[in-house]
């Protein structure tokens, strides 16, 4: 009995914490791994700026930091997605007030080994191969050899971007999944460090990870159209076919150091920032 009343006892101190911090100097900012380093960037030169704040930036997916705001164990849920009816249900019932910022914008990549020689689908290729309809690489003219599958996690914002605009080519009613034998990594690292060590492999991830050890490939939205590469100009035009809005949620109208640092984020030096990370800024 002792034990589980301290457990509450420390549960309530942890979360009276986070909900002080918006009074105080430090905030907790967790969600989206497409984010992460672009959050990281921002909370380390707004803390240059003004060293008497602190601002802790972690990731583990979209879904993750939408929760822990709905929790109140973060103040900023960073997400590359859209917060979902059922979270904005839940958030109601506990007395949150999600609120939508949009800070950048993102094309979502398509990468195989640089030793793989295709090197352009159209998204119905797409769909086909990661829903296991397409399966060899020699469908696509490539080498003779099974497609290895990556993808991110349920969590994910990105995943679920990919599944919604990919697989199920924007079709609310589509059922489409991934293919049962498709490998669900925790983070889009995970996804660039498998690719650069399997010539079988293909992934997907934000335009933040590209390296020289992964191949973008270029994407057409159907046979009839011109194929696009994953460049911050197309994604602007909007002729890159797989781009998104990039996110920062908060409970109510910003405040106090959380405000402070949305407006960093969305300042002429904070979109320079999303420039250098290889994202798109929302403002130019």
């Amino acid at each position: 009995m002792f034990k589980r009343v301290l457990l509450v006892l420390v549960m309530a101190a942890v979360t009276t914490s986070v909900f002080a911090a918006k009074d105080k100097n430090s905030i907790q900012v967790k969600g989206s791994d497409t984010m992460v380093n672009l959050g990281q960037a921002w909370a380390e030169k707004y803390m240059e700026k003004d060293s008497s704040n602190f601002v802790a930036v972690t990731g583990g997916g979209s879904g993750t930091g939408l929760s822990s705001l709905i929790s109140g164990t973060c103040d900023i849920a960073m997400s590359s997605r859209n917060i979902k009816e059922k979270e904005i249900a839940l958030a109601k019932q506990k007395g949150i007030n999600p609120t939508e910022i949009k800070v950048a914008l993102d094309g979502l990549v398509v990468v195989v080994n640089p030793n793989n020689p295709v090197s352009s689908l159209t998204t119905d290729q797409l769909a086909a191969i990661f829903t296991g309809k397409i399966t060899n690489w020699k469908e696509l003219g490539g080498k003779d050899g099974k497609i290895v599958l990556l993808s991110r996690e349920v969590n994910s914002g990105t995943h679920v971007y990919f599944k919604e605009h990919v697989l199920r080519k924007n079709d609310p009613t589509s059922k489409e999944e991934f293919a049962p034998n498709a490998l669900m990594l925790s983070s889009s690292q995970a996804i660039a460090d498998e690719v650069a060590g399997n010539p079988s492999a293909i992934g997907y991830y934000g335009m933040g990870y590209i390296s020289k050890k992964q191949k973008p490939l270029s994407i057409a939205r159907d046979e009839k159209s011109g194929y696009e590469t994953p460049t911050i100009e197309n994604v602007i035009s909007g002729t890159y076919p797989i781009s998104r809005p990039l996110f920062l949620y908060t409970n109510g109208a910003p405040e106090g150091l959380v405000k402070k640092l949305i407006d960093f984020a969305l300042s002429k030096e904070g979109q320079e920032i999303v420039l250098a990370t290889d994202f798109v800024p929302v403002n130019r």
